[in-house]
């Protein structure tokens, strides 16, 4: 057996190793398993296996559970991620949507840190209930805060994701950030509504004592008082709570005071099953969530599911009726009578920013605060810059192909200039009018500009097509520019996240519209990027409008003027706009190379 290469990881490999007696028990309860054996197997062999094959697994620990010799498999599984992360072979791109959702979690546009005058407990909803369920949550909060005046509310992503994907050094950065401001700002308890928000606070949160709202509830009177009729329900237990079974107990409590009679199902409580979300396992293998997903269904026979965990909830839905016991507590007659939906994405984001809002407007005597820029998005290692060189071969490429196309199929008696210009001309305004509609939208939908360009140059000409161009194009930028500043922030973060464009804000900061200017003047940047990313800077839109406007113009008149050039080029001519176009290109591309000189001709007269 290799060594392993950390000791947490050592250890969980030699307990397997030297426990595990392959009795099969844990096996034949996991697909997971049955594919890769047992957990001494995978303990002897996982370096052969593959780097994925640790984030296959559901992390739900009944194989743990189960297990007649106290061996831990789901803990030697997290060792394995974080393993393969430290090693760099754990960064997969299936798991950038999760990741994503959780850098928007904990960005400034979907944070809120609500905290009245002696605040010492705050309400934790958490991500997912807050999306799928936003008057829930804010139902709940004015119970709560009906019975305690100084009750908080704390908008924000405890991490989980990072931490079950091996993510642990990223993960305690994030969460320590939280957890100290809670704890300088007074909070000394958090009452959560998300059982992998319970885990963490209470594994990380140190002198934040943590409590489910439901205990809590249990403790109130009934909103909605006592159901009528007979209503049964069965209870699907979040596994990440297999082992503490004081939330379960107090969501049975509450369905039994409001006279819901309750079958459990054969796996509940210590034993209960996976829903399939667990470990972001969908991702990497689907197959094994959508197998927890369809047990889950054949356990409940028919029967209408509760839990108490959005996710949960959330995902069983897609294989039985399941609900929330927030919406059966808060609303039983909607949910009984299935009038009552959950949210999905993308309208679980909308939702959340709305819940923000109507809580601000609430919470006006409260200390209002959101997280810090430094935490929006994670630093993450840098990809290889493709530069711009390489986008100027493309182009060349690009340009070449067309040619050759175009001669070899014997288009070019077609495209004559003067039938071609003609044939445009008929159409009179609103051939110019369709196509900067074109050049509008391009950039909002991350459409590459440059074929768009070269168009413009073959049907209008280098004068017209330039105007064109120009006004389509700063039209796109600047939506883009608003939509990034105004509608889309953490969508335009998760874009952005690994890319140079990242600390964009701390250079605008320090140069201004200078920086623009640079980018602009350079049409081999990131067009389509640069736009988004300028809208999260702080830079007016005035002179972001302007400044783009100005200097984007040489670049259009060189690429307009050169490919304007392009129908004489197919019938074998070398115009006079072809060699002045080639030399704007050229100049265009030398700025950059000319600038980075000047810049560092610049640092060693300062130095």
């Amino acid at each position: 057996m290799t060594e392993p290469e950390n000791t947490a990881l050592g250890d969980e490999t030699k307990s397997c190793v030297e426990r595990c007696n392959e009795c099969g028990v844990c096996v034949k309860r996991c697909a997971f398993l049955q594919r890769y054996g047992s957990p001494k197997e995978i303990a002897l062999n996982h370096r052969k296996m593959g780097s994925k094959m640790p984030f296959e697994c559901s992390l739900c620990g009944l194989c743990t559970e189960v297990c007649p010799e106290g061996v831990d498999p789901a803990g030697l599984m997290l060792e394995l991620r974080r393993d393969a992360v430290k090693r760099g072979v754990g960064d997969f791109k299936e798991h950038r949507p999760l990741l994503a959702y959780e850098r928007r979690g904990t960005s400034r546009a979907f944070t809120l840190y609500g905290l009245p005058q002696r605040c010492e407990r705050v309400l934790f909803p958490g991500c997912a209930l807050a999306g799928s369920r936003a008057g829930r949550v804010e139902e709940l909060y004015e119970i709560l805060k009906a019975a305690d005046p100084s009750m908080g509310i704390v908008l924000d992503c405890c991490s989980s994701p990072s931490r079950s994907l091996g993510r642990e050094e990223e993960f305690i950065r994030v969460f320590t950030d939280m957890k100290e401001r809670l704890l300088k700002e007074g909070v000394r308890e958090v009452l959560v509504a998300c059982p992998n928000c319970y885990k963490i606070f209470s594994e990380y949160g140190g002198d934040l004592k943590v409590k489910t709202v439901y205990e809590e509830l249990t403790e109130l009177d009934s909103p909605a008082g006592k159901i009528e009729g007979d209503v049964m329900v069965t209870i699907h237990d979040p596994c990440v709570l297999r082992d503490d079974p004081i939330a379960g107990n107090a969501v049975r409590a509450l369905l039994q005071r409001e006279g819901v009679r309750i079958e459990e199902m054969k796996s509940s409580g210590k034993r209960t099953l996976c829903c399939g979300e667990g470990g972001n396992a969908g991702a990497i293998a689907p197959e094994f969530a959508k197998a927890w997903g369809k047990r889950r269904e054949e356990e409940a026979r028919g029967r209408h599911i509760v839990t108490y965990c959005a996710g949960c909830a959330n995902y069983l839905a897609h294989f039985a009726r399941t609900s929330h016991i927030l919406d059966i507590y808060l609303d039983p007659e909607a949910t009984l009578t299935g009038k009552l939906k959950a949210a999905r994405a993308p309208i679980t984001y909308l939702n959340r920013l709305r819940l923000k809002g109507r809580l601000k407007k609430k919470l006006f005597n409260a200390r209002i605060g959101e997280r810090d820029a430094a935490i929006d998005t994670p630093p993450k290692k840098k990809g290889p810059s493709r530069g711009s060189r390489l986008k100027l071969l493309i182009f060349i490429a690009f340009i070449a192909a067309a040619l050759f196309l175009a001669k070899a199929g014997g288009v070019g008696e077609y495209l004559e200039e003067a039938r071609l210009r003609q044939a445009i001309e008929s159409y009179g305004i609103l051939a110019p009018l369709a196509y900067m509609l074109l050049y509008a939208i391009a950039p909002p939908l991350m459409l590459p500009g440059l074929p768009i360009t070269v168009v413009g140059g073959v049907l209008f000409g280098p004068l017209w097509g330039a105007v064109y161009v120009t006004i389509g194009a700063n039209i796109g930028a600047n939506i883009a520019f608003l939509i990034a500043r105004y509608l889309a922030r953490g969508w335009v973060e998760e874009k952005l996240t690994g890319t140079k464009l990242g600390t964009l804000d701390e250079q605008v900061a320090k140069s201004g519209w200078k920086v623009v200017a640079l980018t602009r003047l350079v049409p081999l940047f990131p067009f389509n990027l640069l736009n988004y990313a300028f809208g999260l800077t702080k830079i007016p839109w005035s002179k972001y409008a302007l400044t783009s406007l100005i200097c984007m113009t040489p670049g259009v008149i060189a690429y307009v003027t050169f490919s304007s050039s392009l129908l004489d080029l197919v019938k074998g001519k070398v115009s006079s706009e072809l060699l002045i176009g080639v030399g704007l290109v050229v100049i265009v591309s030398l700025i950059p190379i000319i600038y980075k000189r000047l810049k560092a001709k610049r640092a060693n007269l300062e130095s």
